[in-house]
């Protein structure tokens, strides 16, 4: 069983009986990798000056962009295309710590099992009921730079399972902001999570501290207990519907990718699969620098 000596989250998360998933080291937040190259935990943001209990917008500096959250739920997005930045406010802010705007950093506060599945190996199911909108957990590991992730990417055996998430966020000015996590040896819950081509969570990017994003997990519908709770490992925003672009892979993709099983109706048969963390050595040194 996991280390949740560290763990806000561990009180929340059980395992099923018979049970015993692989040794980790438990952390519920996200801490530096062992390249070193990024620091997740570094303070980068102003806080707001708000004295309430609980910020508004657009007083508050933190929601400039508007309001993140109703009620503990990520507020819908209006016929958005793409997600919009979310800030919630942070260890400088002056607003108290019941403000609405502070929900991923409060970490999980569902009651979650992990278990194993027939074909998937390990899983996370929910234990009760959660809302649409609800914020489930965190996607938390080591934070690494491109080269390390790389690296380990390159390491790994075809039997090995990969824990490493890639998250690119496309910025207005053109920039691509890259987030690498593996929380392969340290990490929390959300690593037992897997793919389904219909999933019931989705990932959303949430800042707290610094630009330096944290992983979030949202509800995409009501979920009962019981359910096994899956994310789309491409990381669709919303889960909206795969372009025809998207959907095009090449034999040579699918020879490398590995089958799906998440038994849904619109299964795409494999996994999705990045090749740019699969290039050479050199390449993944040309494209960071």
């Amino acid at each position: 069983m996991a280390d949740a000596s560290g763990g806000r989250e561990a009180v929340a998360v059980a395992v099923a009986e018979g049970a015993a998933p692989p040794p980790f080291q438990y952390s519920p937040d996200n801490v530096p990798g062992a390249d070193g190259d990024v620091d997740p935990t570094e303070i980068t943001f102003p806080g707001c000056s708000c004295l309430t209990s609980s910020c508004m917008a657009p007083v508050c500096s933190c929601l400039h962009r508007g309001e993140n959250y109703d009620n503990l739920h990520l507020r819908a997005a209006d016929n958005e295309e793409y997600a919009r930045p979310i800030f919630e406010c942070n260890a400088l802010c002056r607003c108290g710590e019941s403000c609405q705007n502070r929900v991923v950093q409060r970490g999980l506060q569902l009651r979650l099992e992990v278990f194993k599945t027939a074909k998937k190996g390990w899983g996370l199911r929910t234990l009760e009921f959660i809302a649409k909108g609800r914020f489930v957990c965190e996607y938390a590991g080591e934070v690494l730079g491109f080269n390390e992730a790389c690296r380990r990417i390159q390491a790994q055996k075809p039997q090995d399972s990969n824990y490493i998430i890639a998250v690119r966020e496309h910025l207005h000015s053109g920039q691509v902001m890259e987030t690498f996590v593996d929380p392969t040896y340290i990490g929390n819950v959300g690593r037992f999570l897997n793919h389904s081509c219909e999933p019931n969570l989705f990932m959303v990017p949430v800042r707290v501290d610094s630009m330096v994003p944290k992983l979030a997990l949202f509800a995409a519908r009501d979920i009962a207990a019981g359910e096994e709770l899956s994310y789309d490992y491409s990381g669709r925003f919303c889960n909206s519907p795969l372009t025809s672009r998207e959907q095009q892979t090449s034999e040579e993709d699918n020879r490398v990718r590995k089958p799906c099983y998440c038994g849904s109706r619109a299964c795409a048969s494999f996994l999705p699969w990045d090749g740019s963390l699969f290039s050479t050595p050199d390449k993944c040194s040309e494209s960071s620098s």
